[in-house]
């Protein structure tokens, strides 16, 4: 009987969640068999703010694991992801994604235009934050840590303290709690991360094998779709690090499928923000987020740093 493969993951719900939904995706696919092993990160041990914690710090450990043969391959939330790539390992697939937009959890199943001012709405991410502050609506925004289940119960537990939060819409829905969404945000108001609600299905680069299994998992236009989005915030990082969001859409055109792809900067302030957008073919993801992210820069993008001060 064939061994079992060894997928390494964060003991989150959330994290859990999504490795045994990919688990089971690949033994239904390829008839392998598929354990966890449950690997904690220096993210899982820190009660800091996810911004000061640093980009990767959730993925590290797992990565150490993979390169370390302790594990076979991981599952990412992809926009955990560093967009630098790693010289050792591979994204052998992407799978479907996950809606990417923003969820609203509130008191009474408000919505956002519902909340009253001064209502006090938490969220971790600074993307939203500034957005958030964008809409003017006299909203208190309060930055928040913890688990999908902890951010829920600060406005629907026994000692909530919130009014709302903030999350993505995928990490809700794919613990089973799509129930507690009061409003699915329009990107048009929040304009979700880059990535968002996608996986990534990391192994070594050099397990040949391996990379030819996985690839079963791999969903092209959703590759396509974060391949345009982490190529502009890329791009942008060189030289700004403002607020950044990223949407990009495939959709049928006169000449076959092509790329919508919507960016933003905003202020941490939400005061100013600069939104631009561009369309392309699915083979020129990583060029349209590149130029995106040059029109961006071209429009003062980088001035946004510091703008809180």
């Amino acid at each position: 009987m064939t061994s079992p493969l060894r997928l390494g993951t964060r003991g989150s719900t959330l994290a859990l969640a999504q490795s045994q939904l990919t688990a089971d995706a690949l033994t239904a696919a390829t008839g392998r068999p598929v354990e966890l092993v449950r690997i904690v990160t220096p993210g899982d041990r820190s009660s800091a703010p996810v911004a000061q914690l640093g980009v990767g710090v959730f993925v590290s450990a797992l990565r150490d694991a993979l390169l370390a043969r302790e594990i076979d391959f991981a599952v990412h939330s992809y926009k955990d992801l560093p967009t630098a790539t790693h010289p050792g390992l591979h994204i052998a697939a992407v799978p479907p994604r996950e809606d990417p937009r923003d969820a609203l959890i509130a008191k009474g199943g408000q919505t956002l235009a519902e909340l009253p001012p001064g209502s006090v709405i938490g969220t971790g991410a600074v993307r939203r934050i500034a957005q958030l502050h964008a809409l003017g609506l006299e909203l208190q925004v309060t930055p928040i840590r913890g688990n999908i289940d902890s951010r829920i119960a600060r406005v629907h537990g026994p000692e909530a303290d919130l009014d709302a939060v903030v999350l993505a819409r995928a990490g809700v829905v794919r613990i089973g709690r799509a129930a507690d969404i009061a409003e699915t945000l329009d990107p048009m108001l929040m304009l979700p991360a880059p990535a968002q609600g996608a996986l990534a299905v990391e192994c070594r680069a050099d397990d040949s094998d391996l990379v030819e299994l996985l690839a079963a998992l791999d969903h092209a236009p959703s590759r396509a779709a974060v391949l345009a989005e982490r190529a502009m915030l890329a791009t942008l990082e060189a030289g700004c690090s403002a607020p950044v969001a990223a949407h990009a859409e495939l959709a049928e055109g006169e000449d076959g499928d092509e790329i919508y792809l919507r960016g933003a900067v905003i202020s941490p302030d939400g005061v100013r923000a600069i939104r631009l957008s561009r369309t392309g073919t699915p083979a020129d993801a990583a060029e349209i987020g590149k130029a995106l992210a040059a029109d961006l820069l071209d429009a003062g993008a980088d001035t946004l740093i510091g703008s809180t001060e």
